[in-house]
C-alpha cells in the first residue's frame, strides 16, 4: 500500500480526493490517501504551499513533493524541502490558459471594448488590422507560453517569444537571454507574459522595458503579479506608451480596493482565473507520477532549483 498525504485545504480536498481515487485506480495503483499520516510513514505528499505543511523534516520516507499549482514559488526555497519536487503541467491548465489569452489577444486585436463599452448612440466605424499585421510577443515558453503561441501563430499573428534559454518552435521567432529581451519587446504590438516568478523575473517590466515597446501596445499577464512595476506601468498608461493593459495576476491579491489599477480607464483587473488547476486532468498527472517513483521511471516536470521553476 502506498501513503499519500493530502497536504491541502479541505475544499481542495473535496474537489481532488474522488477524482485521486479514479486516477490512482486507472493505474492500478494501490493507495492509501489520507490528510493526516505520521510523517514517517508517508511516501507522496501531494501539496499546496499554502497548506498546513511548512517543515518537511520529519518526512524521511517521502519520495516526493507533487506540487497541485503550476507556481512553486511559495515553496522552491523552502530550506527544509529535500525531497524531489515537481510542478504541475496540467492539460486542462494548458487549454484553460489558451482560452483566456487568445481571447484577451483577439479583445484587444479587434477593438472590441471600443463597442462593448461604446454603447452611446455613435456609430464609430473602426476596422481593425488582420492579424497577420499585429505583432504578438509571448515571455516564457515553458508548458503554457509554448501552447499560447502555437494557437495565436495558428491564428495568422506573427508570434514571437523570449526564453532565458535558447528555444526552437515551428512558425515562430524565438529569441533568448537579456540581449533577445530588448527585441522580443520591440516587435510587441501584444505582450503577453507568462514567466516564472522568481528573481531574475522580478520587474521585468519596468520604466527601461516598457520604452522599448511600441508606442500604444497592449499587456497581458495571466502569469505573475511582480512580474511587472506596477508604478512604472501606470506611468506608461498615462502617457499613452501603453494603450491598455489586462491585468490576472498581481503583487497582493486579492487586489486590494484602493488599488489605482481599479478606478484606471486603461486597466481590466480579473480575479487570477486566466487558468486553474483541473481536479479531473491534474489527478492524473499526480497519479503518474507516482507510478513512476513506484517503478524507477524519472518523474515529470521536475523543479530546478536553482533557477526556481
Amino acid at each position: 500500500m502506498i501513503n499519500v498525504l493530502f497536504a491541502a485545504t479541505p475544499e481542495n480536498w473535496e474537489r481532488y480526493a474522488p477524482h485521486l481515487q479514479v486516477a490512482f485506480a486507472a493505474l492500478n495503483l494501490h493507495v492509501n490517501l489520507q490528510t493526516e499520516f505520521a510523517p514517517e510513514q508517508v511516501d507522496y505528499i501531494v501539496y499546496a504551499p499554502n497548506s498546513a505543511v511548512q517543515d518537511f523534516t520529519p518526512y524521511t520516507g517521502c519520495k516526493a513533493v507533487l506540487n497541485l499549482w503550476a507556481g512553486v514559488e511559495n515553496v522552491v526555497q523552502n530550506p527544509t524541502l529535500t525531497q524531489p519536487l515537481a510542478r504541475m503541467v496540467d492539460p486542462g491548465m494548458t487549454r484553460g490558459m489558451v482560452e483566456w489569452v487568445s481571447g484577451h489577444v483577439m479583445r484587444h486585436h479587434l477593438g472590441m471594448d471600443r463597442h462593448i463599452l461604446g454603447q452611446n448612440g455613435t456609430w464609430e466605424s473602426h476596422v481593425p488590422p488582420l492579424a497577420e499585421d499585429r505583432r504578438v510577443t509571448i515571455l516564457g515558453l515553458g508548458e503554457l507560453g509554448t501552447a499560447c503561441a502555437r494557437t495565436l501563430s495558428h491564428l495568422g499573428f506573427p508570434v514571437t517569444g523570449w526564453s532565458r534559454n535558447p528555444k526552437s518552435i515551428n512558425g515562430m521567432t524565438c529569441l533568448h537571454g537579456q540581449d533577445g529581451l530588448g527585441e522580443a519587446l520591440s516587435r510587441a504590438d501584444i505582450l503577453v507574459l507568462l514567466l516564472p516568478q522568481t528573481a531574475a523575473t522580478e520587474n521585468t517590466l519596468n520604466a527601461e522595458t516598457l520604452a522599448l515597446m511600441p508606442h500604444g501596445a497592449f499587456i497581458v499577464n495571466p502569469g505573475r503579479g511582480p512580474l511587472i512595476d506596477d508604478g512604472a506601468l501606470l506611468a506608461a498608461l498615462n502617457s499613452g506608451q501603453i494603450a491598455h493593459a489586462t491585468l490576472d495576476v498581481f503583487r497582493v491579491e486579492p487586489l486590494p480596493p484602493e488599488h489605482p489599477f481599479w478606478a484606471h480607464p486603461h486597466v481590466t483587473v480579473t480575479p487570477h482565473i486566466a487558468s486553474e488547476t483541473r481536479a479531473k486532468t491534474a489527478t492524473r498527472v499526480i497519479a503518474e507520477n507516482i507510478l513512476r517513483g513506484e517503478t524507477g521511471e524519472p518523474f515529470l516536470h521536475l523543479v530546478n532549483r536553482n533557477a526556481g521553476y
